[in-house]
This record gives C-alpha cells, sequence and structure tokens, in this order.
C-alpha cells in the first residue's frame, strides 16, 4: 500500500498499526527463517561445515545488526518529512541513507575481506586440525558472503524510508524475492541438486550473495525511480551528517545490547554446559518474541513520526496510547500462553532432563519480562518516531551499567547461577520501562519531535 501523503483521517487508526505491524514482522522474521534452511542444508554436508557456517554467520549478522540506524533512522526521519506533506523530503531522506549504505558497506568490505581469518581464528581458536578446517571453511564463507554487506545496507535503507512513507507492501515483496531466489540456490548449489554445480559450502555464500543482492537491488531501484527527476539523488552532505548524528546515537544503543547479551552467555558458560544450554534455549525464544514486538514498534515509529511532522500533536499521543496498549496486551497474551505450556514447550527443544530441569529458572524470569517489555518495546518505537535517539542511548546505557552488568558479574562472583543472570536481564529492562516511562510522561518527547 502507497500513499502520497499522510492520511489524517486513518493513518491512526488500529487498522494502520495493524498493517504496519504485519510488514515489519514479515521483513523482520524472513531471514531467520532462511538461515534456519541455511543451516539445515550446510548441517548435511558434515560438523565442520555446520559449525563453519554458524561462526561465519554470527559475524555477518554482529555487523548487519550494529547498522540497524539505516533503517530506524531514516524511518523516524523520513515519516516526519512525510507527516509533514512533504513526500521528496522522504524519499530525499532515502536516497541520503542509501548513499551512505553503498559508502559504509564499501568500507566494510575493504576492512573485513583482509581480516576474516584473524576474526575467525579468535572466535574459533587454534589447536587441532579440525579447528583449521573449520577457520579455514568460515574465511571462505564469509569472503564470499561479505560483498553482499553494501547491498544488506542498502536494503536497510530501503525499509526505512518506504516505512516513513508507509508503503506497507514492497519491502515485503523485495524480501520475500530476494530470499526465495537464495532458497533455490542454496538448496542446488550446495549439493548440487538438478542442474546446478556441487559448490559444498561455498554454495551456500553465493546462494546468499545473490539473495541479497536481489533485494537491495529491488530497493535501490525503487528509491532511484521515486527520487527520478529531483536533486535529490547526488549526496547531500547536511543530510548525511545529521542522519550519521542519530547513527552514533542508535550504535551505541545497540552495542549496550550486544554486551549486555554477551555478557550473559559467557557468565552461563561458567556454570555447565547445562546451565549454557538451557540459557540458550529460552534467549532464543526472547529473541523471537523481541522482532513481533518491536514489529509493533515500529508501527509506531512511523505513525508518530508521521504525525508530528505534520504538527498534530495530540493524534502522536494518541498512535504512542493505543501501540502501547496493543503491545502490552499482546505480550500479556504471550506470556501466559508460556506460562501454562512452562512444562511442554521447552521439549520442543531438548529431551536432555539436566537442561530441562535448568530452564524451569529462566523460564519464569522470562515471562515475568514479557509485559514489561511489551510495554518498553511501544515506548522506544514511540521515542524513535520523534527523533528522541540520544535520550534512547543515554537510558540503555545507564540501565546496562547500572542494572544488569552488576548483576551479572554478582551472580559469577557469588554463584547465583542462572537465576542471578535473569534477575539482571529483568532489572535491566525495569530500568528501561523507568526511564521511557518518565521521557513519555515528561512530553519532552513531543517537543523534540516537534522541533525536528
Amino acid at each position: 500500500m502507497s500513499q502520497s501523503g499522510p492520511d489524517t483521517g486513518s493513518a491512526h487508526t488500529a487498522r494502520r498499526i495493524a498493517t504496519l505491524t504485519v510488514s515489519a514482522l514479515a521483513v523482520l522474521i524472513a531471514p531467520p527463517l532462511y538461515l534456519l534452511l541455511d543451516l539445515a542444508v550446510v548441517g548435511r554436508l558434515g560438523g565442520t561445515e555446520l559449525a563453519a557456517l554458524g561462526v561465519a554467520t554470527l559475524v555477518l549478522s554482529v555487523i548487519s545488526t550494529q547498522l540497524t540506524f539505516l533503517s530506524y533512522g531514516t524511518t523516524a526521519r523520513s515519516a516526519r518529512r512525510f507527516g509533514a506533506g512533504d513526500r521528496p523530503g522522504a524519499v530525499a531522506e532515502g536516497v541520503q541513507a542509501s548513499w551512505i549504505a553503498v559508502f559504509v558497506g564499501a568500507v566494510m568490505v575493504a576492512v573485513m575481506y583482509p581480516l576474516a581469518p584473524v576474526v575467525m581464528r579468535i572466535l574459533v581458536g587454534t589447536g587441532s586440525a579440525r579447528s583449521e578446517q573449520v577457520i579455514d571453511d568460515a574465511t571462505d564463507w564469509l569472503r564470499i558472503a561479505m560483498f553482499g554487506v553494501p547491498l544488506i545496507l542498502l536494503s536497510m535503507a530501503g525499509n526505512g524510508w518506504m516505512r516513513g512513507v508507509q508503503d506497507t507492501r514492497r519491502p515485503v515483496l523485495y524480501v520475500i524475492a530476494g530470499l526465495s531466489v537464495a532458497a533455490v540456490l542454496v538448496v542446488g548449489l550446495t549439493h548440487g541438486v538438478a542442474f546446478f554445480p556441487r559448490w559444498g559450502l561455498p554454495g551456500s555464500a553465493v546462494a546468499n550473495l545473490i539473495g541479497q543482492g536481489i533485494t537491495g537491488m529491488l530497493f535501490a531501484v525503487r528509491v532511484i525511480r521515486a527520487a527520478r527527476g529531483s536533486s535529490t539523488l547526488r549526496p547531500d552532505r547536511k543530510v548525511m551528517r545529521a542522519q550519521l548524528v542519530m547513527a552514533r546515537d542508535l550504535v551505541v544503543r545497540s552495542l549496550s545490547f550486544q554486551i549486555c547479551f554477551l555478557s550473559a552467555a559467557a557468565v552461563a558458560a561458567r556454570f555447565g554446559v547445562s546451565a549454557v544450554a538451557a540459557h540458550q534455549v529460552v534467549l532464543q525464544l526472547w529473541e523471537f518474541m523481541s522482532l513481533f514486538l518491536d514489529s509493533l514498534a515500529i508501527a509506531a515509529q512511523a505513525l508518530v513520526g508521521a504525525a508530528l511532522g505534520a504538527g498534530t500533536v495530540g493524534a502522536a499521543v494518541g498512535v504512542a496510547r493505543k501501540v502501547t496498549v496493543v503491545s502490552a496486551a499482546a505480550a500479556g497474551v504471550m506470556a501466559a500462553v508460556f506460562a501454562v505450556g512452562a512444562s511442554t514447550i521447552p521439549r520442543l527443544f531438548t529431551s536432555d532432563k539436566e537442561i530441562l530441569d535448568a530452564i524451569v529458572v529462566p523460564w519464569w524470569f522470562f515471562v515475568a519480562m514479557l509485559p514489561i517489555a511489551g510495554v518498553v518495546f511501544a515506548l522506544d518505537g514511540v521515542l524513535l518516531g520523534s527523533g528522541d535517539a540520544r535520550f534512547l542511548r543515554t537510558a540503555t546505557l545507564f540501565a546496562a551499567l547500572v542494572g544488569f552488568l552488576p548483576l551479572i558479574w554478582l551472580s559469577l562472583a557469588f554463584d547465583w547461577g542462572l537465576a542471578g543472570i535473569w534477575s539482571g536481564l529483568v532489572v535491566f529492562m525495569v530500568c528501561r520501562l523507568a526511564a521511557v516511562g518518565l521521557r513519555i510522561r515528561s512530553g519532552q518527547w513531543r517537543r523534540t519531535g516537534v522541533d525536528a
């Protein structure tokens, strides 16, 4: 669905929230689903190849995660221009974000290509012939797939400005088109099915590269067509500088999350194999739920940004309230589902009795966190839509440094086990809830959005 300007009559209804949420969720969930297919296909080659793919995709994922500002920051800026009735300006934000994607992507390729074996050696370690083979295979995979980074970033920029102008259909089609081709190629090129050559693990990297290339080029063609005939196709240092200022805040915020969850995994590993396995199972469920809640936050971001851009502060407040209620209710329902399924859902992931016994502790922390997360994610989306990224950066850093990390390392020192780790995660979420809640009540986010 495309619009040429803000829909003041219906943009803030539950239907628009639902449409934006479904579109965002489809785009967010498609890559993890493709990765599961990739893992299943490569897993049939052997354990060494599977380990190499796991390590290489982890590196690619970390790089991509740190650059999500191209999506979230661009959505906020484009939405405010779109709300002000300046659709060309909203498209211009997408053009400049796309230039940043190309420049940053090229730098990432130039840096990571020669460093790939060094990074893999740090992650995998040495000491055996099998480790050396994993390092070599992972290096080869990453060096091929890295050439897709500029295209991945182009997709992020494209998603950002198209969400901002509330074009909900095309991003889903573009992502599905690229990943559908990749899904066929990963089976064909990895195992030599039908008329495809059998390339083994490098075939997986080529499939990934081609799939990302198709999606990235579709977004690039779309932004060029939308800006055709205007001067916005040229790089604009002023706009790019403003985007990079917001990017700085979002990157620091993202790094805070990464540090927290890497610390949690590192400490869990010190409590034994069963503990770290249980922690990872529950954490994967948390990350899946985060994708769902994040899609609602993206809807809030686009609609709040458009409302503030139009100067309709009351409408922005209404959207904030409605999305928060929907997100909290959805999280509450899912918490109830996981509570009822506490004895059965974990068995879908493992039959190991020690792991199942260990899961019990983090499971109930996870259930308790979900309703809190429903509110936090929604309000994060509201603040991002208003351009209040600097506050979110500071609040997240505070929650990590004061709430989470002390409890994590105290858990290790005093042997509190998974209960200590997940207590830290809950405190981290509660600190974020207090911070964003106070910010919303203060009304400063509205003034920030109107000024922006």
